[in-house]
């Protein structure tokens, strides 16, 4: 009988009894000795220049202890924010431009939430009371909110000194070969498509606490992350202007991410700043409304694309002219997520080598954009799969039947697509052809016409993606066996709901062969983690869970070589079984715990031993990705007199490479598909044509999706495991996301019977497409 605990196990997670019974700690439950607490005045224009300010009624308001400025951050010596990446300019076009983003404003503001004034108090409520004595005079200026017509002659220029609102255009080559296999082309699929803006939202707000510790003259940061060092590095270097050393970042439990976490955020610098201003710790907490305008937000493009075909209807190249709006200022990695980051799976499993992609990144009055589950993957994927669609209808095809005709084959595998990264492994037809058996694709005709006959429309859908999926290509993990036998993990991912107490516990505990109860992990803290690239882009188990093997590995050939001279034998005749190490053919044995005690004591050790079993790896690989994939079905019933749609069955058939725990992998894809899921249906970050108000900045107007908005998920696996790592595991976080907006916008167009409808597909858009017809 298979090891309940070992890897392959739905192994139930270890955190979720914590978090149950109300023991999880989260940064809003911490509360320092002295602390005070901060609140910010936002600007509540879009495009304003600030002509005066008089704090003096806040700063003797009851309970404030500061008031602080971009006048006093500058006295202060305090950094401007910067953008983290480069993204390459299209040749004869000029270089990527960074704004100076301030930590707060003292010219002009540039979008509805831009942090203004910070106030200090005694407490939350008397530092919000404050921000209402602070008065300000704005000069209205003119906004631009509207991605499509950024760059038009007549929209009002956000930077005067860039002198226009294009951050960087982008492209990745290749002009002139899908521009011939245009020219060539007995038809051309043609789309104009709006990737919608969303609110990434996780459950836990962002929550900031600051010290500074004057006896070590170091800051102290805790904040829910997605990995320390990618807030530490650039706060310390660019903010603050200190080593890194002098800046300590601890991440408590963390309640969601979805790549909005992983940034430098101008809050958590505010208390840092104000901390040391003080000499008292500062605390602050993100309201919920307060959080749709302080955190990134996600997506937002206007892609016009074009699809070649041959008469036999494969696909001969593709070509994207896409605008991508970045907000008033740039994120940590604002403009690579629709251009290099997307652009890593240009093509995605169809066999396309003639692809032109260009962006335009451009400036908006709106909140900075950046990761939002999946970065650009989804986009890409979104595009392609619509152009498909629309490909099989000219030719009248079914949506199988063209992917069919498209995808790379078995016989091309791996294979190196039109950006040079190599798709190592993959069965895309066979993944296909699962997913349709299990969404019951043959039996649709039939239900089809039980939804007519109760007076509704029903549509069938399906969308494949591939993920890429890895970033940064080091990851570290340190194991120490403790006195009393058990376990301690340290690693530099950074679980913040993915169950890596759980997953990372099963890989030492399949290695190690010590109880899975005495795995512990440790995380979340630049004093005892020494480096590690956090958790985003599905990197987890693939870089953290090999890492994990890796430094389990050498704990056990250490630990191997001790028992072996306790028992006097050769190291190759020991053996690990039942958490002994055993002589092979013999009784002879020793425990673990036997094994530790002599670890811990230079007299029992072998020859050339150090003391202890506390090993640590650095994992490098060569490749900066690999590549999960997955076929997605969705089918939908509209009501035709009031536009509502209903998602009623979703499938989805993964390849997710060898599972390390399918329970986890299986709440990974729901996730994912609820995001997408919401995109498709529920969810628009909408800004006012005129004012550039922020109309959508709270649940009353956004809409995000319940549990009674999704139906049974069915989910399955078709696994493939690469051959870039020994785990033969691939990314399983963002696959969702991927998926289900292509499948849920193609059920829907094919309900509705019509070609396409940009998303989100609410039931006054679907109204007016049902009355137009």
């Amino acid at each position: 009988m298979d090891d309940q605990f070992g890897i392959g196990q739905p192994v139930r997670r270890k955190e979720d009894v914590r978090f149950l019974t109300g023991k999880g700690r989260y940064t809003d439950d911490i509360d320092m000795p002295g602390q005070a607490h901060l609140a910010i005045l936002r600007s509540p224009h879009a495009h304003a220049r600030i002509v005066s300010m008089d704090t003096s009624a806040a700063k003797a308001a009851p309970g404030v202890i500061a008031v602080l400025t971009g006048h006093d951050a500058d006295a202060d010596g305090i950094g401007l924010f910067p953008v983290q990446i480069e993204v390459p300019a299209r040749a004869g076009t000029p270089p990527l431009y960074c704004p100076p983003r301030r930590i707060l404003q003292t010219d002009a503001v540039r979008f509805v939430g831009d942090p203004v004034v910070a106030v200090v108090a005694e407490t939350r409520s008397q530092a919000e009371d404050a921000l209402e004595l602070v008065d300000i005079e704005y000069e209205m200026l003119p906004s631009a909110t509207d991605t499509g017509s950024a760059l038009d002659p007549a929209t009002p220029v956000i930077w005067p000194e860039r002198g226009s609102n294009l951050c960087v255009e982008w492209s990745n080559g290749r002009e002139e070969q899908a521009d011939a296999a245009i020219a060539a082309a007995a038809h051309v699929a043609k789309i104009r498509l709006v990737q919608n803006r969303v609110v990434g939202n996780p459950m836990e707000p962002r929550v900031a606490i600051g010290v500074w510790d004057a006896e070590k003259e170091r800051y102290e940061l805790t904040s829910p992350t997605q990995g320390m060092f990618r807030v530490r590095d650039p706060m310390a270097r660019d903010i603050l202007k200190v080593p890194a050393d002098k800046l300590r970042v601890i991440s408590p439990d963390t309640g969601g991410g979805f790549g909005l976490r992983s940034k430098c955020f101008p809050e958590s610098a505010m208390v840092l700043w104000a901390a040391k201003k003080l000499g008292r710790p500062v605390k602050w907490r993100s309201g919920r409304a307060e959080t749709f305008v302080c955190d990134p937000h996600g997506r937002d493009h206007v892609t016009e694309a074009e699809m070649p075909f041959d008469a036999q209807g494969k696909a001969l190249g593709l070509r994207v002219r896409t605008t991508a709006a970045m907000g008033a200022y740039l994120c940590d990695f604002g403009p690579r997520i629709p251009t290099v980051a997307g652009a890593r799976i240009a093509g995605t499993v169809y066999d396309l080598q003639a692809v032109n992609m260009r962006v335009k990144c451009v400036f908006t009055n709106t909140v900075p954009t950046d990761a939002y589950r999946g970065a650009g993957r989804p986009e890409v994927a979104y595009t392609i799969e619509r152009l498909l669609d629309l490909g099989a209808a000219h030719f009248g095809l079914s949506k199988d039947e063209i992917r069919r005709r498209n995808y790379i084959t078995a016989a091309q595998m791996p294979y190196t697509n039109c950006v040079g990264n190599v798709l190592d492994s993959g069965d895309f037809s066979g993944t296909q052809g699962k997913a349709l058996d299990l969404a019951d694709w043959q039996g649709f005709a039939r239900r089809r016409d039980e939804s007519r006959a109760r007076g509704k429309l029903r549509g069938i859908g399906l969308g494949y993606f591939v993920e890429a999926s890895g970033g940064a290509p080091t990851e570290w993990a340190r194991v120490a066996m403790t006195e009393d036998g058990k376990a301690r993990l340290h690693v530099g991912t950074f679980n913040h709901g993915q169950g890596h107490e759980t997953a990372f516990a099963q890989i030492a505990h399949a290695r190690l062969g010590i109880p899975f109860a005495d795995v512990v992990l440790v995380q979340g803290d630049t004093d005892v983690i020494e480096t590690g690239g956090g958790t985003g882009g599905s990197r987890s188990s693939q870089m953290g869970g090999v890492a994990t093997l890796r430094a389990s590995n050498a704990v056990l050939d250490k630990a191997k070589r001790i028992a072996a001279h306790m028992l006097e034998a050769a190291v190759a005749d020991v053996e690990v079984e039942n958490g002994r190490f055993r002589v092979a053919g013999t009784d002879l044995s020793v425990t673990w715990t036997q094994v530790i005690a002599s670890a811990n004591d230079p007299a029992k050790l072998p020859e050339n031993e150090t003391p202890g079993l506390d090993e640590k790896v650095l994992y490098k690989r060569d490749t900066e990705c690999n590549f999960p994939n997955g076929c997605h079905v969705a089918e939908v019933e509209i009501d035709p007199e009031t536009g509502v749609l209903e998602v009623v069955r979703y499938a989805a058939v993964d390849d997710v490479g060898n599972v390390i725990n399918p329970m986890l992998v299986h709440g990974q894809s729901h996730g994912g598909i609820a995001q997408g899921l919401g995109q498709a249906v529920l969810e628009e970050a909408r800004y006012d044509a005129e004012s550039g108000q922020f109309v959508t900045a709270t649940f009353m107007d956004y809409a995000m999706p319940r549990a009674s908005d999704l139906p049974e998920l069915e989910i399955d696996f078709n696994v493939v495991p690469t051959p870039v790592n020994e785990l033969g595991v691939k990314g399983a976080g963002e696959g969702g996301a991927c998926g289900a907006p292509p499948a849920i916008v193609s059920a829907a167009c094919d309900a509705l019977g019509v070609a396409h409808l940009d998303m989100p597909l609410t039931p006054e858009k679907i109204w007016r497409v049902l009355r137009a017809a």
